[in-house]
């Protein structure tokens, strides 16, 4: 597996938004996002991807990440992942589904939650309300009660994190 690297992803965002978009007007970046890969932002007319997520996925991976965004730069924010961005994605060359399943920066999430069978749970945010274990127990279950801990995630470390993978 090739990992795709932050510079050669600028080349293949700025290309597609040649292609298909207007690059006076569009432009591509990397963001911060812990939890999702990209976004399609139709105020600024910006693309981003996750500058943490972008470094663990394979080239083609990060490829079907920009044309999922760019075929929601063309779509319009009204069409969401209705049938006509799935029309243009497919017609872009989109082979992936709605919404990205792959991996998460769960070591930079600074909330870590375990229940009584040891199993982890990760959070970028602190959780608002008691949460139990859905791998103990299919509802609610105070005997499964995941308990939360907060834990040192410094911008060092994410940047190390962020350029070693």
């Amino acid at each position: 597996r090739r990992m795709a690297d932050l510079a050669r992803v600028t080349r293949w965002a700025d290309a597609l938004i040649a292609l298909h978009l207007d690059p006076s007007v569009w432009s591509f970046g990397f963001d911060n996002a812990k939890t999702r890969a990209g976004q399609c932002n139709y105020t600024a007319h910006r693309i981003t991807v996750s500058r943490y997520l972008a470094a663990r996925y394979d080239d083609d991976e990060i490829h079907q990440i920009l044309l999922h965004e760019v075929a929601h730069a063309l779509a319009g924010s009204a069409a969401g992942h209705g049938a006509r961005w799935v029309a243009i994605a497919r017609e872009i060359g989109y082979e992936g589904s709605r919404l990205h399943d792959g991996t998460r920066a769960d070591e930079l999430a600074p909330w870590i939650g375990r229940c009584p069978a040891g199993h982890e749970f990760y959070r970028h945010r602190r959780p608002k309300s008691r949460l139990s274990c859905s791998l103990c127990a299919r509802g609610f279950s105070s005997a499964h009660l995941i308990e939360w801990a907060r834990r040192d995630v410094s911008a060092v470390r994410r940047d190390t994190l962020a350029q070693s993978r």
